[in-house]
């Protein structure tokens, strides 16, 4: 699988960020800010990343090359985005809440810990999702970030949702999939409390 061989190319990277920052015996907030951008933009340089801006993506109609290696810089929130499907579904209607599945993997690059729910087929996040307006909430339901971490979905998670829709698992209509760098602030609970940035790919269906 191609993910596999693309997450052991990310994972050989964090030796590399790991050794850069192992003489650390003590840290600020703005110390571990500084580290998170760093380990950031050696994840992005790595990767060969083309960052792309808000307005060449609204010309592109809202989509990222993926054989450029593309992902849009959304300034709101700090998220990096690569759209790899929009999907074929629905949007969230506006005062709408739907189950939303999710297939994802979690790369903490800068710690090099991962955490998936794709080893099977048949499991799926699942998490309660709420539009008002452009704004976004939700919270887990069950699945393996809510046994991780919480119910608090990471703001994160939510930002593709103006951009993607939803598909039900029933249909043979294409799933929403995204990957995502996801600095602390807008990441779990616990990448919050520590600051990391992870990397994340996702796939978003609603549920039937």
């Amino acid at each position: 699988m191609k993910d596999c061989r693309f997450l052991s190319k990310l994972m050989a990277m964090t030796f590399i960020l790991a050794a850069l920052w192992s003489c650390d015996d003590y840290e600020t907030y703005g110390d571990k800010k500084n580290k998170e951008r760093d380990a950031i933009n050696i994840f992005i340089s790595s990767n060969n990343i083309r960052e792309i801006t808000e307005d060449e993506f609204v010309l592109k109609g809202c989509t990222t090359d993926t054989t450029n290696h593309e992902y849009v810089y959304l300034s709101k929130s700090g998220v990096w985005m690569q759209i790899i499907r929009k999907g074929e579904g629905n949007k969230i209607e506006n005062q709408k809440r739907v189950n939303v599945l999710v297939r994802f993997q979690e790369y903490d690059f800068l710690n090099g810990n991962v955490l998936t729910n794709m080893n099977s087929s048949y499991i799926y996040d699942k998490m309660t999702v709420y539009r008002d307006g452009s704004t976004y909430t939700a919270s887990f339901v069950s699945g393996v970030m809510a046994s991780t971490y919480d119910a608090s979905v990471p703001s994160g998670w939510l930002v593709p949702l103006d951009y993607i829709t939803l598909a039900r698992p029933t249909s043979d209509q294409a799933l929403a999939e995204v990957r995502l760098i996801v600095p602390h602030s807008q990441g779990t609970s616990q990448a919050m409390s520590y600051v990391y940035p992870c990397f994340y790919q996702i796939t978003y269906e609603k549920e039937k």
